[in-house]
């Protein structure tokens, strides 16, 4: 028998190919425009939300017995909003210069509808394993969906993956400047975001016709 049942495995595959948060359930979107021009300042944002909701459902879990239920938004507020101070003093700490970069969008994760939609859905109904892999789930659905995003907007937009040159030298004109090549400066404008994630959702769902029949 291996580590997860069929019924726990689902909750981390479901998000990631199915019931993805951002190409299914159309959710967390201002993020994959605001911060997916770059590759890196992407990964940080993912595995700032999958922390951030990994932990933040498990707590919410455990809890989900004494909140009361007037009071449970407060609560799940006053959770989320604890673990991304600890995500942004972090990144103050070791990171500082992609903390600035990120500015206001690490704690605007604080509203991401895709985490307060898991502590409302799941959280408060499961326990705190099942709850835990529900959060890491759809952390990594979201996560893939922005590296994707940021991946060929950097490289098509700047000709470069985390800063370093991949395409040639657009000044000397090597590689595949050589041979005419321009950056395309479109794609590092926040409209181009919309449009990746337009053809990232178009490319799932023609090879899932269940899908289209049911959204």
């Amino acid at each position: 028998m291996g580590l997860l049942s069929k019924k726990d495995a689902k909750l981390i595959k479901d998000p990631l190919l199915d019931d993805n948060p951002i190409t299914i359930q159309v959710l967390g979107i201002c993020s994959a425009l605001a911060i997916t021009a770059q590759l890196k300042p992407s990964i940080v944002m993912a595995v700032s939300v999958i922390f951030v909701l990994g932990i933040g459902n498990v707590v919410i879990s455990l809890m989900r017995n004494i909140i009361p239920s007037k009071i449970r938004i407060i609560v799940q507020l006053i959770v989320v909003a604890t673990l991304v101070i600890i995500v942004d003093q972090v990144l103050k700490a070791f990171a500082y210069s992609l903390s600035k970069e990120l500015s206001v969008f690490i704690g605007l994760i604080i509203t991401n509808c895709i985490i307060m939609g898991r502590f409302e859905a799941f959280a408060l109904g499961n326990g705190p394993w099942r709850s835990f892999l529900d959060g890491i789930g759809n952390a990594l659905g979201y996560g893939v969906i922005l590296i994707i995003v940021g991946f060929f907007r950097e490289l098509l937009g700047s000709g470069t993956l985390f800063g370093i040159k991949v395409l040639g030298d657009s000044v000397e004109k090597t590689g595949l400047y050589a041979i005419g090549y321009e950056n395309n400066g479109f794609m590092v404008l926040p409209p181009m975001a919309l449009i990746v994630v337009g053809i990232i959702i178009w490319v799932q769902r023609s090879k899932n016709k269940a899908l289209i029949e049911e959204n």
